[in-house]
């Protein structure tokens, strides 16, 4: 498909949603006055009822009216839920739309996940403002967003890669389920620091459910209460009263620490927990056929009324809020007459002692649920990408590979072959020809095919491979360290997965750039023999030519490459391409002659 109809057929969608908010939201403003005015009329009706005949019959008039009016509001709210859920549909719509014209800034970027020590993170842009992790993301939990990340981070088998893929593959034409599915997240403002302070609660004892003072108090202090209240109504002192509510007073003394604990650790996940039951039922809606997706969703629809996962998370939703009326000026009240505190604090630890095993596979679920969305979202909007071929023992093989996060108007592929057993590609080439872009290209399709992600080529071949790189090495003033020995600290981290024989795919980029030109070059051969010795493969980019007699030293272990620049007329014409040999191109002096710097000004 190409960009201009994916372009219509998201401007087409957000078009379409919009106008059904339009008109949800007219229908729901014209029913708030109907609402209003079937309350007054409920209440009129039943005052006239009782003044002309008997007053039950009033009362009695006002209990059906309020039990109508009760359906008749849900019925009413479920029309703004419906608007809402257009609306985000129509942003998101919008957003993809804008996401084809290559701004994808309205998704969370991941920047917090970064990690300086990691293998490629950094160098490779996968997380921060225009990373791939932006432009792959569609997640809006917290649990979503951090299984994405692990998805970049773990190691997984060539099996594992292969079921993402049918999986990708079996959710990408689902536009309206995924959308949905999407829409339905938008509607929280999630942390993982929520999410983490509710695994710490269900991993710690319960210390008020199966304690049979506090079940035998839940049953007789509310008892005690209420007959005090009655007692000092009709003929007891009131002073008698405050008696009758110690019993409480007790017991919510003995108990509050415990219960302050546990609100704590789950009072902000109320409304994010109910977020997530809409999501799971919306999983829990459709049957899936892939091996990975099945297996994903197996178990969370229960067997029984009620006993979906999404029922029972919207049960641990409502315990929440329950427990949050503490909360309310209020609650003092319901606490001395029925130990509120007590009861929802017993409540939720009774949930957690029948659910705790499940809940964390529920999230792991519904997480990679979303994750595998987010991929399905991608191969959707790039339809010519392909699905890599994992194989063991077989070369990188790639034909007319390109870097993901280029628009695709601008973007050059190349075709790409490399053993991975003991085999460097020297890719020499002048500034700006795109030699740091290349070793990006090779190294993020790379990254995507391991991870079972659709690839931006036209072919790809490859057995799982690691990438491991060195492009941005910088100061690290915290530690004293200097750009030079941090590229160093890199380099030695890198020797030692080569070393470790773990399939390591390196990609380095103008090494040892901290020294003199003579001292770069000779510990520049020195790196290279030894990463050739420890059979490593991978792409080193250079500008120093003097490398490239190295090819006829290796046997065929080292090959040159090269990305040329055409001169005409004073002028730089880059066309990005692959060549065979070193590079014979020079720009630095005509560089600094177009932006206004005079030569004979250096001298």
């Amino acid at each position: 498909m190409s960009t201009s109809i994916l372009t219509t057929e998201y401007q087409q969608r957000h078009k379409a949603y919009s106008e059904e908010a339009t008109r949800l939201q007219s229908k729901y403003n014209t029913f708030s006055l109907v609402r209003l005015l079937v309350f007054v009329s409920a209440v009129i009706l039943s005052a006239i009822l009782g003044a002309v005949s008997h007053a039950l019959f009033g009362v009695l008039l006002f209990a059906v009216a309020m039990i109508g009016f009760y359906f008749f509001v849900q019925w009413h709210q479920e029309i703004k839920t419906a608007q809402i859920h257009h609306e985000h549909l129509a942003t998101l719509n919008q957003q993809e739309a804008n996401t084809i014209a290559h701004d994808y800034s309205a998704y969370h970027d991941g920047k917090n996940f970064e990690d300086a020590e990691h293998p490629y993170t950094v160098d490779m842009d996968i997380f921060g403002p225009y990373s791939l992790f932006q432009y792959i993301n569609r997640t809006n939990t917290a649990v979503g967003r951090k299984t994405l990340a692990d998805y970049f981070s773990q190691t997984i088998t060539a099996d594992e890669v292969k079921d993402r893929q049918e999986a990708i593959k079996e959710l990408s034409p689902l536009l309206k389920w995924r959308q949905d599915l999407q829409a339905l997240g938008m509607d929280t403002e999630d942390e993982l620091r929520f999410s983490l302070a509710l695994q710490e609660w269900l991993s710690q004892e319960a210390v008020i459910y199966g304690v049979s003072k506090y079940k035998l108090a839940m049953f007789i202090v509310p008892i005690i209460s209420v007959a005090g209240i009655i007692a000092a109504i009709f003929w007891l002192p009131w002073q008698i009263l405050f008696l009758t509510f110690l019993p409480a007073i007790y017991f919510l003394r003995n108990t509050r620490e415990a219960i302050d604990k546990i609100v704590h650790q789950t009072e902000s996940v109320g409304k994010i927990l109910f977020v997530y039951s809409k999501l799971l039922k919306h999983i829990e809606g459709h049957q899936f056929q892939s091996k990975k997706l099945a297996k994903l969703t197996h178990g969370l629809s229960g067997t029984g009324k009620k006993d979906a996962a999404s029922d029972k998370i919207k049960r641990l939703s409502y315990l929440v809020g329950q427990l949050n009326v503490r909360n309310n000026i209020f609650a003092i009240i319901l606490n001395l007459i029925g130990l509120w505190d007590l009861v929802w604090a017993y409540k939720l630890e009774q949930w957690k002692q029948e659910q705790q095993s499940d809940l964390g596979a529920w999230f792991d679920s519904m997480a990679e649920l979303e994750t595998l969305s987010s991929f399905a979202n991608l191969y959707y909007n790039n339809q010519d990408w392909i699905f890599p071929s994992i194989e063991t023992d077989s070369d990188l093989e790639c034909t007319q590979i390109g870097h993901p996060l280029l628009h695709r108007d601008k973007r050059i592929c190349n075709d790409f072959t490399c053993p991975t057993d003991g085999h460097i590609k020297l890719v020499t080439g002048s500034n700006m020809a795109g030699k740091s872009t290349f070793l990006r290209t090779v190294g993020l399709n790379i990254i995507l095919a391991c991870i079972g992600s659709p690839v931006c080529a036209q072919r790809m071949r490859l057995p799982m491979q690691q990438v491991y790189s060195s492009m941005r090495t910088q100061d690290a003033l915290h530690e004293s360290t200097s750009s030079f020995y941090a590229e160093l600290k890199r380099l030695k981290f890198i020797i030692e997965a080569v070393e470790k024989g773990d399939q390591i795919f390196f990609l380095l980029d103008e090494i040892l750039k901290g020294t003199n030109s003579k001292d770069r070059h000779t510990g520049s051969k020195a790196l290279i023999k030894q990463l050739i010795k420890n059979k490593g493969a991978g792409i080193i980019a250079t500008h120093d030519l003097e490398l490239g007699s190295l090819e006829e030293q290796y046997g065929g272990a080292i090959e040159n490459l090269c990305m040329e620049v055409r001169v005409e007329d004073g002028k730089l014409f880059f066309d990005y391409t692959l060549d065979k040999g070193v590079s014979q191109s020079f720009n630095a002096t005509i560089l600094m002659q177009n932006m206004g710097i005079r030569i004979d000004d250096l001298s």
